[in-house]
């Protein structure tokens, strides 16, 4: 059993697979492959978290998860002629590097008689099986998201029973998790399971309504369970009902499901837009843009709202969704910078970075990306602080220059008769004319 991102026993189908493979009285082999080409893109929270969960799975195993370092495709046929294991079982992965890295693993596999077993994904419903009547894939995710639960999902399955665990020739142990800034979650699924929980008994009433409150613990923080599969989406799915909360928060599990589907359909909006025709936006480049990304990233913009989340994104690798939307919104409108920086970044600093989540939830917010007529909207960071945080709670937890302003006046703190506080700041560019640059070089680009 080669684990990736299904780090749990119950519900994984995969797992499930090979047990049932192995049965009567063979062993499993639980393999995990630290790939430096995987990990390269990722930040010391994602790589600290990951190492967390890994050192949780192994626990549940009674310590017999065997880590080895290298290429896929030599580490896992390496492991498989060691110990002459025929089958090789895995959460089939839809990213672009997946893909290319499993068909390695499998090529290499078929030459020692042993065969790659994909059965289950990371998903509810894998990437490419949603798809229009005319066959052709959802761009928009309104009509994705009904033929998305019309065609439904299975249960969750139970964690196999009284499976032999084998030692498979020693490995590298759970890897050492970096030092890290960040305060992390809890890892493991046992971990997860107790936070949806928490969710579920808790916030879930309110959440269609508090969802996009950042100051307050609206949201159910489970996305770094799902990253590293600590959880499946099915088991929290399986537990919704039809109130307004239960059907807000079904609604954005689909939207990761969304993006997995349109990554797995167009992997080149990694680095390019999705919109031919927004290739051609005009961004700023040159070392006064380099100045301005830095105080974007440090949170020294002059906005409360965008810096406060800036600095919780560095404090907890996890950023509210409004912020994350409002912070980028800022980079790409108000900056002009390339929304793949700020991607990049986020995907640095997140706990829970996923790349389609992250590089398409980027393009929806630069315009390029799938929504009908997004290139008009230009979140006002300002009006966007008073109405999601209306007393000012969420800025003055992440911005103590600022914590001697009551109210929402802290969302404007240069229109005070004597300014910023000491420490913060004034605004680096103004909102109302930034907006307008952003407008006139989306109406060259759409003509």
């Amino acid at each position: 059993m080669w684990f990736r991102r299904d780090l749990r026993l119950t519900d994984n189908p995969a797992l499930a697979a090979a047990a049932r493979h192995a049965a009567p009285g063979g062993e499993i082999i639980a393999l995990f492959c630290q790939d430096d080409r995987l990990a390269r893109g990722a930040g010391a929270a994602r790589l600290a978290f990951m190492a967390d969960c890994l050192a949780a799975l192994d626990a549940d195993i009674d310590g017999h998860l065997v880590v080895r370092s290298g290429r896929p495709e030599h580490v896992v046929p390496g492991l498989v002629a060691e110990v002459g294991a025929d089958a090789v079982f895995v959460a089939e992965d839809f990213g672009p590097y997946g893909r290319e890295r499993d068909e390695r693993v499998a090529v290499e596999l078929r030459r020692r008689d042993a065969h790659l077993v994909r059965v289950g994904s990371p998903y509810a419903v894998p990437p490419g099986e949603v798809r229009t009547r005319a066959g052709e894939p959802y761009k928009v995710f309104t009509p994705f998201a009904r033929a998305w639960r019309s065609h439904g999902w299975p249960d969750p399955v139970p964690a196999p029973r009284r499976v032999r665990w084998a030692r498979g020739g020693g490995g590298d142990g759970p890897p050492a998790a970096p030092p890290v800034v960040a305060e992390l979650p809890e890892p493991g699924e046992a971990a997860a399971k107790r936070a949806a929980r928490r969710f579920f008994d808790g916030s879930l009433a309110s959440y269609a309504d508090a969802r996009d409150r950042p100051d307050l613990d609206a949201t159910s923080r489970l996305s770094p369970y799902l990253k590293w599969g600590c959880l499946h989406p099915r088991q929290l799915l399986a537990e919704l009902g039809r109130s307004g909360g239960d059907d807000a928060f079904r609604t954005e599990l689909c939207w990761r499901e969304f993006y997995a589907d349109v990554l797995w359909h167009r992997p080149d909006t990694v680095r390019r837009v999705f919109l031919p025709a927004m290739r051609g936006i005009e961004v700023d480049t040159g070392v006064g843009t380099d100045e301005a990304f830095l105080a974007w990233a440090e949170g020294r913009t002059g906005y409360p709202f965008v810096d406060a989340g800036m600095r919780q994104l560095v404090a907890e690798g996890w950023m509210h969704n409004r912020v994350r939307m409002i912070a980028a919104s800022f980079l790409v409108k108000d900056l002009h910078l390339d929304w793949t920086r700020g991607a990049l970044f986020f995907m640095q600093h997140l706990v829970d970075g996923d790349l389609a989540s992250n590089h398409h939830g980027w393009q929806w917010v630069a315009g390029t990306g799938t929504d009908p007529a997004p290139y008009f909207r230009v979140f006002n960071p300002v009006t966007q602080g008073e109405r999601y945080d209306p007393d000012g709670d969420y800025v003055r937890r992440w911005i103590p220059e600022l914590r001697s302003i009551a109210g929402r006046e802290v969302h404007r703190p240069w229109a005070r008769p004597s300014g910023p506080p000491p420490g913060y700041p004034h605004p680096i560019v103004d909102h109302a004319e930034e907006r307008a640059v952003a407008l006139r070089r989306y109406a060259v680009v759409k003509g």
